[in-house]
């Protein structure tokens, strides 16, 4: 049987010296927390929750319709009619770089210079579809709402389940996420309608996240800017969601440095010149994204299951190739999974930060956690710093290495994404019942 304390143990981690500035769960500037250094880089501070996070946006566009309960963190101008447009996979780091390639949005930035709102968000973290969706429909941190990864532990189940599009049977989406939407707490007052694909109507991601809206399904981009300014234009008063997943699509399939990639910031860009073009003049439109992206060469996306000592006393791995969640044998010993992460330290040095499960807590990454989230949570946390990319091909198939970009790290260029204010180009204002259907 193996024996979880190691003959020779290195210095606890908890006592090596590197150091983060923490924000915590409300915003507000937390202590300086030492956290396993070993010859890393220091760890960027945690997500502005609650300041200017992904999870701030529609509970402030509810403060701006007028929703007493709600508090305007991102003091965004008041409004009747308020879109959010939610491109994923858009970090603001590539809308720099790319903005040739999007002459509309470009011109938004130039001219962006009224208002208080930021200019720039942080996704939740990790910095993956499920988390900062969750945050952003939910307006609470992840170490509350329990979406900590694109697959986590479940401990009662004792298995690792998929939290994005392949949800087990054995998950409950309500019970797993039982915070209550921004649309449900709203409903009352602002009609509400999310725009995206068919095929996510009914998911339970969208039962996690985002319930208590009107669904509307479109196809296609063209559609789904037809089908929001549509819904915007039928009621006085409005919060209408408008999804676009065709940029993350063709990152991650061919790299945001892809013919592929420009042609979708290219469609970005005209179907967002057409939505100014079409909603009622008194719309509040707003452009952000729920990550960033990073290419990751083929040479450094990673295997780590056939490197014994990265492995041996994990009972179950999870998360994103570049957010590993490390979970250990019940009776693994602290002296143990310091031992692991000196493994790690030693493999890879400066390309990933490592930390435990304690430590990010402590640090503010998932803000304030609930007793019933944290067993979700790995115990060993990997964290890419470089272009590389962590997969154990014992639990997922060989094609998975086929992934070009890449997000779940908390980066600048995957956690920093834009916050944009779209001026209606509208000449008169168009109200009226909208589309009939």
């Amino acid at each position: 049987m193996q024996s979880w304390g190691p003959p020779s143990s290195p210095p606890s981690a908890h006592a090596w010296a590197a150091h983060i500035t923490a924000a915590n769960a409300v915003g507000e500037q937390g202590p300086t927390v030492t956290l396993l250094g070993f010859n890393q880089p220091e760890l960027p501070a945690a997500p502005a929750y609650g300041r200017a996070s992904i999870g701030d946006v529609f509970s402030s566009a509810a403060a701006a319709l007028g929703v007493a309960a709600f508090e305007n963190v991102l003091r965004l101008p008041a409004a009747p009619r308020i879109c959010v447009v939610l491109v994923d996979g858009l970090g603001k780091a590539l809308l720099k770089q790319r903005s040739g390639h999007a002459p509309f949005l470009r011109g938004v930035q130039a001219q962006d210079s009224s208002g208080e709102h930021p200019r720039t968000l942080h996704a939740a973290f990790p910095s993956t579809t499920a988390t900062s969706l969750t945050s952003l429909g939910t307006g609470t941190v992840p170490g509350r709402h329990g979406m900590v990864g694109y697959d986590v532990l479940d401990p009662r189940q004792d298995k690792v389940v998929n939290l994005l599009g392949q949800w087990d049977p054995g998950v409950d989406p309500l019970r797993w996420q039982p915070f209550p939407t921004v649309f449900e707490q709203i409903a009352g007052e602002v009609p509400c309608t999310t725009v995206s694909l068919p095929h996510f109507a009914s998911s339970p991601m969208t039962r996690a996240a985002l319930r208590g809206s009107r669904f509307i399904g479109a196809s296609n981009v063209h559609s789904r800017v037809e089908e929001a300014a549509a819904a915007l234009a039928a009621t006085p008063k409005a919060l209408v969601y408008l999804y676009w997943s065709e940029l993350d699509k063709a990152g991650h399939a061919h790299g945001t440095d892809s013919a592929q990639w420009e042609h979708q910031l290219e469609e970005l860009d005209a179907g967002m010149k057409r939505l100014a073009a079409t909603v009622p003049a008194d719309t509040l439109i707003l452009l952000t994204a729920d990550h960033g992206m990073v290419d990751v060469p083929r040479s450094a996306r990673i295997d780590f299951s056939v490197i014994p000592e990265l492995v041996d006393g994990v009972r179950h791995t999870a998360g994103e190739p570049r957010m590993v969640h490390l979970y250990l044998e019940p009776e693994a010993t602290a002296d143990f999974r310091d031992q692991l992460m000196a493994a790690w330290v030693e493999h890879f040095g400066k390309k990933a930060w490592v930390v435990s499960r304690e430590q990010a807590i402590a640090a503010g990454y998932f803000g304030a956690v609930d007793d019933s989230v944290a067993a979700r949570i790995g115990d060993v946390l990997i964290l890419a710093r470089e272009s590389i990319a962590f997969y154990d091909l014992r639990r997922v198939r060989a094609q998975a290495m086929d992934v070009v970009g890449q997000h779940g790290s908390i980066t600048k260029s995957e956690r920093e994404v834009p916050l944009l204010r779209i001026p209606v180009t509208a000449k008169t204002a168009k109200t009226g019942k909208g589309k009939r259907r």
